[in-house]
């Protein structure tokens, strides 16, 4: 039977099978072959055994959180406890665009914010959307729930952004455990232990564990470079130019004239800088 891998805790993997739900232990073929079953994995399995026999070809797939064949990846993004990180939003859009996942940027915790606070999220906002990143604030479900329709979704951002929060306004009935905010350490405690897609309407989504810290060294600086969309609106004159050391570089240029965001420069030269191609 064909399937999809819903949910996985510990070695259990959950497959639904025309709305049936199998729980299946992966052949031991896998640890040698070095595929690890994912979340959103397309499958065959022997409904008798309960053994995954198959792992289709992948779409696309991320490592955290771990999950594969997405559409959509929702950045849950706190503006307040825990604050708004700048560095850590752009890092994760970068890898979700080299991964060829559409991203959507959710804000959160908007009503913590003063009326200047405000003012400056929105104009961040109004930058990501002009740049043409799709950009809702967590109190707007109806307009989410339009950008999500019929796709295959995974929530993800920092620990105690309000991932869990934000899908129980979506569906009250999935009744997810949610955290205060650790005064102490500033940050969100786990709430969600593990990878689960639920079905809401028409839609699949997966709410995941957060993070406090990403890798992105792993991808080339090509790919990094070329996941700042706004760069590729304005023609450098050097070619395969990385925008850092050109003193007459038409990205460094924008950057100064404010047609480019200045935190998301900083940023990129940040995921840069130090590489061994600039060492």
């Amino acid at each position: 039977m064909n399937g999809k891998i819903i949910k996985i805790v510990s070695n259990l993997y959950t497959v639904s099978c025309d709305g049936v739900l199998y729980d299946c232990q992966a052949r031991g073929k896998f640890r040698n072959e070095k595929i690890t079953p994912l979340v959103g994995d397309e499958c065959e399995i022997d409904a008798q055994n309960n053994y995954i026999l198959k792992i289709r070809p992948r779409q696309n797939s991320l490592d955290r959180p771990l999950i594969a064949n997405v559409d959509v990846a929702l950045i849950v993004t706190s503006v307040k406890k825990p604050n708004l990180s700048l560095n850590l939003l752009d890092k994760m859009l970068s890898i979700i665009i080299i991964n060829k996942i559409k991203p959507v940027i959710c804000f959160t915790k908007m009503d913590l914010l003063n009326s200047s606070e405000k003012k400056e999220i929105k104009k961040i906002a109004k930058y990501y959307q002009k740049i043409g990143i799709d950009v809702v604030y967590n109190n707007k479900i109806s307009k989410l729930m339009k950008i999500l329709r019929n796709k295959i979704v995974v929530f993800t951002g920092q620990t105690g952004a309000g991932k869990s929060s934000l899908l129980n306004k979506i569906d009250k009935n999935l009744n997810l455990k949610t955290s205060e905010i650790s005064e102490a350490l500033g940050r969100g405690k786990h709430t969600t232990r593990h990878v689960e897609l639920f079905k809401v309407k028409n839609t699949l989504i997966a709410d995941t564990p957060g993070f406090s810290a990403l890798d992105i060294n792993k991808y080339p600086n090509e790919e990094i470079r070329d996941s700042f969309l706004e760069f590729s609106k304005y023609h450098c004159q050097f070619k395969d130019c990385f925008h850092l050391k050109e003193k007459k570089c038409e990205i460094k240029k924008m950057v100064e004239a404010h047609k480019i965001l200045e935190s998301r420069y900083k940023n990129y030269q940040s995921f840069i800088v130090g590489k061994e191609i600039f060492k």
